[in-house]
């Protein structure tokens, strides 16, 4: 069984093989995986202490220990 002959094409780096069935990637193509990639802060991001997510409001369960027995005792 022969290999078929690659192409090769010259290019400002030199010399490119060709490979059949693979597409060269272009800026378009560049540009839409950085679009499509998840966003990241510039900076670092306030904690969300509101409602369920307040870590704050949690820590106060210590008002409904009465002495050393358990809540509501």
């Amino acid at each position: 069984m022969t290999s078929p002959k690659l192409q090769t094409e010259m290019t400002e780096q030199g010399a490119q093989t060709l490979v059949p069935g693979v597409k060269p990637i272009k800026q378009r193509d560049r540009l839409q995986a950085l679009m499509d990639a998840p966003m990241i802060p510039t900076r670092m991001q306030k904690p969300c202490n509101v409602g369920l997510f307040d870590e704050d409001a949690r820590n106060q369960l210590d008002i409904f220990i009465h002495g050393k027995g358990r809540a509501g005792s």
